[in-house]
């Protein structure tokens, strides 16, 4: 049965309540499998298990009357989790049914040290990457040489995440042979990363004490034998008996000479046994060590080492992170203005306060609306990413524009204002899209907030994707403020414009000159909008890419109707406007799916850098598509590496590209150096690369990773590159 804490449970609220019962419901579902389930997962080469399992002999060949080791590799996906032998407050340890040889036999499983999950006032034991749990083999000794042995096990586990929790079994085997012992040399390497991850034996035995308090209640106080000069960084207590403590509880370490007293809220149940446990210390190490009951005398001289729970350290590490975070977003903001997609938007504003004639105040007014605009913009961006990551879907910032509708619907609105402004028709009869942008007052300047917002996502500034990164990480409430620091970042500059009278009166007089800045500013929108049509050429076919431009031309058509309906003064001027733009808008919706490019048309297309076709055309530059096995081989192999990812969308990205990366003084200084280059292209969205960006803190493109030779982590570069930033790595 699964363990619980009682305490927690019957304090819990009713959503809390809820995910416990779910948690509770799978593992009673585990229970009921069969023991001769059919195997799945990596047994089978399913793809739809969270956890993947596989079951790996250390030797082929074992000898009799020796040991060998079996590993149970277990690999969790993305934001899903296993449990350790004793799972904390809430979980299932994994069960085993060995069918086995005549007189082999099997030991206790050893698991790697654990990492904390604290879930509300929930404390999991779990394993968030990749695992291995070791189980020694016994081989009896009057087995011949050469003897099969067929070793099969029925794996029943539990794989959760925050919000679900899923029952799963495997049925794992392989055929070994009696023989000389000989270690495989394929599977050695990973054996000894295993064994390391494993906490090592302390040796020595430990003391508990059962005590009561009458402040706090009954408490565990436990004496660990551990010299005085042993390091020690946040340190944890893992107790693997059940009910032996509250594993959400704090707990208090103290030094007293060469003895480490761990003092925690003790459990429902007492152990009729050693108490087994695991403590965390430096670097994630673990030391096992079993204790006896008996006597723990009260802390005299002892020396405080550390007393958080996982929810105090959670709590305090979450502000230092949080004001980092929010400090580099309305950095990243501010620099977004001057980015080429938010410019054009943000003139049409500084051109509309030169028309006020309402004082300072009208100009306050419009500046807090546009604040307001942009704001609420990008929380709602943030909130729709929260959601979309809590219900399982890997997506980053600036997603929206991996979605071709929202690139053709937000063509439509760019094309109708700069047609605005080139004078084909005015907003003062038209109701629709651009008229929100354009329009004077209050409303006027929040709907500019808007769309301004709404497409500098795209520009992941210096500073920003880190921000953004951190806040994926966050709680949602302390997210939701990252973004809207953003927000504030961005409106930054029009909210000081407006709140300085000073600024303002050194605009020009309204007089002719402003329609003929009105006419230029049509041009970067057109530019803007040509961008975005260069952005649906790689994401849609050619014939789609052919019917998007006619539905803006459909849209174009009803403007045109529109001015020349006012020019005669006739009524109901809008009516061609509002018809075109409900047609457009709905074949704008339907066109990209009818005319996708999938990714296997894209790559030959553009002549994947993986054919051999390509391979012959970028031997020099040794230029790859993004694959994380490759990567890993290559890195194994110790070449030098520059991996980067990019979008079509992304301005930031093509600048650096064009002065940077794209060089014929890099691709030289690469060549000689024997320097492989592998890009990812994050343009239509990729969960793989959503995924690596997310495991190095970002959530956004671009990143630049430069992987040494020899190195264990890859260097990350900053986001505005130079044009020597990479010719000077090779250098070093």
């Amino acid at each position: 049965m699964p363990t619980t804490n009682l305490r927690a449970l019957a304090a819990a609220p009713l959503p809390r309540l809820l995910s416990i019962a779910a948690v509770l419901i799978a593992s009673i579902l585990i229970s009921m499998l069969p023991g001769t389930a059919v195997a799945q997962g990596a047994a089978e080469g399913h793809s739809d298990v969270m956890i993947r399992t596989s079951l790996v002999a250390e030797s082929a060949r074992p000898a009799a009357g020796e040991q060998t080791t079996l590993a149970i590799v277990m690999q969790p996906q993305d934001g899903w989790h296993g449990y350790w032998k004793q799972p904390g407050s809430i979980g299932l340890a994994p069960q085993y049914d060995w069918q086995l040889p005549d007189g082999v036999t099997v030991a206790e499983p050893a698991y790697p040290v654990p990492e904390t999950l604290l879930i509300d006032d929930l404390m999991n034991h779990v394993y968030e990457h990749p695992y291995a749990i070791l189980v020694p083999l016994n081989i009896p000794d009057d087995l011949d040489e050469g003897t099969p042995l067929a070793v099969r096990v029925n794996l029943q586990y539990l794989a959760c995440r925050d919000d679900a929790c899923i029952p799963e079994r495997a049925t794992l085997s392989t055929r070994l042979t009696v023989g000389d012992g000989e270690a495989s040399a394929r599977h050695q390497a990973d054996f000894d990363d295993w064994r390391q991850a494993l906490p090592r034996p302390l040796g020595a035995r430990a003391t508990y004490e059962y005590i009561d308090k009458e402040d706090t209640g009954e408490r565990i106080r436990i004496a660990i034998p551990l010299p005085a000069n042993v390091k020690l960084e946040q340190p944890h207590l893992f107790v693997a008996n059940d009910g032996a403590v509250d594993p959400a509880a704090r707990q208090d370490f103290n030094r007293e000479g060469d003895k480490l007293i761990v003092e925690t809220v003790a459990g429902e149940t007492l152990p009729d046994e050693p108490l087994e446990a695991v403590v965390t210390i430096a670097g994630g190490t673990g030391l096992a060590f079993q204790a006896d009951a008996g006597s723990v005398a009260a802390l005299s001289t002892a020396r405080h080492v550390a007393g958080n729970s996982a929810e105090e350290e959670q709590a305090s590490s979450t502000v230092g992170v949080m004001l980092t975070a929010l400090l580099g977003a309305i950095a990243g903001g501010v620099l977004l203005n001057i980015m080429p997609c938010v410019f054009p938007i943000l003139s049409l504003k500084v051109l509309s306060l030169a028309r006020l004639s309402g004082g300072p105040r009208e100009a306050r007014r419009e500046a807090l609306a546009y604040t307001a605009g942009v704001i609420g913009v990008c929380i709602l961006l943030g909130a729709g990413i929260l959601a979309l990551r809590a219900a399982g879907t890997q997506v980053g910032w600036a997603f929206q524009l991996q979605d071709p509708r929202v690139i053709v619907g937000l063509t439509l609105l760019i094309s109708a204002i700069a047609f605005n402004l080139a004078g084909l028709f005015e907003l003062g009869g038209f109701n629709g899209g651009a008229q929100l942008a354009e329009k004077g007052g209050a409303v006027g300047a929040f709907w500019t907030g808007v769309l301004a917002a709404f497409v500098a996502t795209p520009c992941s500034g210096p500073f920003m994707a880190t921000a953004l990164g951190a806040a994926i990480l966050l709680p949602p409430l302390a997210a939701l403020t990252i973004f809207a620091g953003l927000g504030f970042g961005i409106a930054l500059p029009f909210l000081i414009f407006g709140y300085f009278p000073a600024l303002s009166r050194k605009l020009p007089r309204p007089g002719p000159w402003m329609q003929s800045v009105r006419h230029a500013l049509a041009i970067p929108m057109f530019i803007t909008a040509l961008a975005l049509f260069w952005v649906l050429g790689q994401q849609l076919s050619s014939d789609g890419l052919v019917a998007s431009l006619a539905v803006v031309m459909l849209l174009v058509t009803g403007l045109w109707l529109t001015g020349l309906r006012q020019r005669s003064a006739k009524r109901w001027p809008w009516v061609p406007s509002v018809f075109t733009a409900v047609i457009a808008l709905c074949l704008g919706w339907l066109v990209p799916a009818a005319f996708s490019q999938s990714a296997d048309s894209r790559n030959s297309g553009s002549q994947s850098p993986d054919s051999p076709i390509a391979d012959a055309a970028n031997e020099s530059r040794q230029l790859l598509s993004f694959d994380e096995s490759r990567l890993e081989a290559l890195r194994q192999q110790n070449t030098p590496l520059f991996v980067y990812f990019t979008a079509d969308w992304c301005v930031t990205c093509k600048v650096n590209e064009k002065t940077a990366i794209d060089r014929q003084t890099t691709r030289d200084a690469f060549q000689q150096a024997g320097v492989t280059t592998m890009v990812g292209d994050w343009t239509n969205g990729d969960p793989v690369i959503t995924a690596f960006l997310n495991r190095h803190g970002r959530n956004g493109v671009p990143l630049y990773l430069w992987y040494a030779p020899g190195t264990d982590k890859p260097r990350v570069l900053p986001q505005l590159l130079t044009p020597t930033s990479l010719t000077d790595l090779v250098a070093e």
